[in-house]
């Protein structure tokens, strides 16, 4: 895993077809990048990156917010129960270079502010806008150019 990008896909536990089909070419195009694919690990957003990392070959990492990891989504190679609940999003965030939000709900928005906080790049697609900081997200208009820009942050 050493020298590999993580990258974070973040969004909405429960998702519509659009925001699930272009999570799942996101988690295609950072497999076939050869980065690991960091989630929290369960339904919507989260199971649809996977979804498409496995498809490609990928690798994927969830940090789950409970104690058991069976309720990891059926595509996680390696599931880490955090017993957390939703503080688990800081360990999301901590474990990824950069990140890519796609559409999401106040979970989504929390792990945003969490990687701006600490510096790391976030690429938007159909997500939250910060009118105090309106380029503080950098906004992606499909998954390739998110995958593209997130790529582009140096590894930590």
């Amino acid at each position: 895993m050493r020298g590999r990008a993580c990258i974070a896909v973040i969004g909405a536990g429960s998702c519509d077809e659009s925001q699930a089909a272009v999570a799942e070419e996101v988690g295609r195009l950072l497999a076939r990048a050869g980065a690991l694919v960091v989630s929290g690990g369960l339904g919507g957003v989260m199971a649809a990156a996977c979804r498409g990392a496995k498809v490609e070959g990928g690798t994927t990492l969830a940090l789950l917010p409970g104690l058991d990891r069976d309720d990891a989504n059926e595509w996680v190679d390696v599931a880490v129960p955090t017993g957390l609940g939703e503080a688990r999003n800081v360990l999301v965030i901590r474990a990824a270079d950069a990140v890519i939000a796609i559409g999401g709900e106040f979970g989504t928005l929390s792990e945003i502010g969490f990687a701006l906080k600490t510096g790391k790049l976030v690429v938007g697609l159909g997500t939250w806008e910060l009118p105090q900081r309106p380029n503080a997200i950098r906004g992606a208009s499909s998954a390739a150019e998110a995958v593209s820009l997130a790529l582009t942050r140096p590894k930590r």
